[in-house]
């Protein structure tokens, strides 16, 4: 699992349905869900 912090919650935890993407200038990305709150997470880097 991965990993990212919650701005909601204010905490670390891991992502539910971690996805690998881009961004607009070429990096590495993994974007996923809250499991408390369902707010989006994202992270900078490979999974």
């Amino acid at each position: 699992m991965v990993q990212a912090y919650c701005v909601k919650c204010k905490a670390k935890k891991e992502m539910n349905d971690p996805k690998q993407g881009k961004t607009k200038k070429g990096g590495d990305i993994v974007k996923g869900k809250c499991p408390s709150c369902g707010t989006t997470m994202c992270r900078m880097g490979k999974m």
